[in-house]
């Protein structure tokens, strides 16, 4: 191993450490916004930084140390050997082990040390097939327009580390997104805390064609379920420019680490009720709020920020639409889908009033790119069909970028409650290094043949002694139907 290689290495190990040790210390806060699926009834919050099951069995990985060291990258051909770890991380990893203390991940990270072998990719480099000696040159772009992918790992170091594992485990996809949230709780985290991004950035910064999407929150105590009143004026005193100041920190602080690239998904599922920086109590002052904060980060020298608004998909609390800022400060459309509410078909998530098709034909219309910063599974169970047709639409309609959710409930590696979707999800994404049409590299696992959609549920037939309740359109979407109440209860109870 070439003396640089070395340090750049032993730096690498020192960052994942300081990380490790900043997402711990972060993840012990009230409000830490990282949730797939925020702003729905129910939706489970984003996992602690915990160490997942197979995670935890990497003691052994200790023992591919003194491979690295020197003798065995002088000789590029032992290099492909390297992939060898694939038996060290099998199949999907368990859910995410909340049983294990979020201050765990600090003793695994030596293990996740194997990941170092992402070095070797310099002459391995899936984007340089046909002159494979020419892949000392990280100046030159690799020249070509296609959609990245990814998933949301885990919002710290492990999420980084978890990157390589989920590549391996899709037989060297390259996944050249990297996902995470910086947390909602106080105004000095939303700046970005330091020592929490910095393994994000040297993650982008090994390879030009990188991504690094970044959710970060409008308003502190985020998730604290501030009232509509409360959130109102909260949102006249951001338009009116009070809370300026903490973007401009957040955007020096990407700056000088080097991502001013760095894709922001500001102020994600604004149409729903979970987050105090939803649109709903006051949409006018939202807009002229998200418009002040992009002003202020885009007035930073050095930055090429791309401001992302993403709502959740189909009707919630108020029609995303009545929240959409503007052109001049969106670069691009995004959208929060997950397969739900229970019985609603893909057909019907396409369809439905500011669903699929409507967030395709609004970006069109305003010239945007579309991306789907957030979506997977959720309360249609185990649903194939639907994995197998949310990445056939983004085959067909091109986002910028995805990154599936990969935790229990919504995902395919990390979750093994999922295991014909996972198998869908590992069988159309193995070996994708080239545009999405492509044949996987790989040969493909086998999977089920297609079936035909699973048709939605039918309407429930209520009781003949039982007096439908009117709790309103919103309600019953997410319900899945009308309650009732019965008129013989009390004569029923004697």
């Amino acid at each position: 191993m070439a003396p640089q290689q070395r340090r750049a290495r032993s730096r690498r190990l020192a960052v994942v450490a300081a990380a490790v040790a900043a997402s711990a210390a972060l993840a012990s806060g009230p409000g830490f916004a990282a949730g797939a699926g925020a702003g729905r009834v129910a939706d489970p919050p984003a996992p602690t930084p915990t160490v997942p099951t197979a995670a935890a069995t990497l003691p052994a990985p200790v023992a591919p140390e003194p491979a690295v060291p020197a003798p065995e990258p002088a000789v590029p051909a032992p290099e492909p050997a390297v992939p060898a770890p694939e038996p060290a991380f099998p199949a999907p990893s368990a859910t995410p082990a909340a049983s294990v203390t979020p201050g765990a991940p600090v003793t695994p990270e030596a293990p996740v040390t194997p990941d170092a072998p992402v070095t070797p990719e310099a002459p391995v480099t899936p984007d340089a097939p046909v002159t494979p000696s020419e892949s000392p040159s990280p100046s030159a772009p690799p020249a070509k327009s296609v959609p990245a992918f990814g998933a949301y790992l885990d919002y710290g170091a492990l999420g980084v580390a978890r990157i390589t594992e989920l590549s391996e485990w899709l037989d060297g996809a390259e996944l050249r997104v990297g996902h995470t949230y910086l947390p909602g709780d106080r105004w000095n985290n939303i700046e970005g805390p330091p020592g929490f991004l910095d393994v994000w950035a040297d993650w982008r910064l090994e390879k030009d064609d990188r991504m690094l999407v970044l959710n970060v929150p409008m308003m502190e105590r985020n998730e604290e379920g501030v009232s509509d009143d409360g959130v109102r004026e909260l949102l006249r005193q951001g338009a009116a420019g009070e809370f300026d100041h903490h973007f401009r920190a957040l955007a020096e602080r990407l700056v000088a680490l080097k991502v001013p690239d760095t894709v922001i998904v500001l102020g994600w599922e604004m149409n729903g009720i979970t987050y105090t920086h939803r649109c709903g109590p006051d949409p006018e002052a939202w807009k002229k709020y998200w418009n002040r904060i992009v002003s202020t980060m885009r007035a930073v020298p050095g930055q090429k920020f791309r401001f992302d608004f993403t709502p959740t998909r189909g009707k919630d609390a108020v029609p995303w639409t009545l929240c959409y800022p503007g052109d001049d400060t969106v670069d691009i459309i995004g959208m929060d889908s997950y397969d739900q509410p229970t019985g609603l078909s893909f057909d019907e998530q396409v369809k439905e009033p500011y669903g699929l098709q409507a967030h395709v034909d609004f970006a069109k219309t305003h010239g945007k790119a579309i991306s789907y910063p957030e979506w997977g599974l959720f309360r249609n169970g185990d649903n194939p069909e639907y994995m197998r047709r949310m990445l056939a639409w983004m085959d067909e309609h091109r986002p910028l970028y995805n990154t599936v959710t990969d935790y229990c409930p919504h995902g395919v590696w990390q979750c093994r409650e999922n295991p014909q979707s996972s198998a869908v999800y590992r069988s159309l994404l193995s070996g994708r290094t080239d545009e999405p049409g492509t044949a996987p590299t790989s040969p493909a696992p086998s999977v089920e043949p297609p079936v035909e959609p699973t048709p939605p549920a039918p309407t429930p037939v209520l009781p003949a002694d039982c007096t439908p309740l009117d709790l309103g359109d919103w309600v019953e979407y997410w319900l899945g139907g009308k309650l009732c109440f019965r008129l013989d209860w009390w004569s029923a109870g004697q």
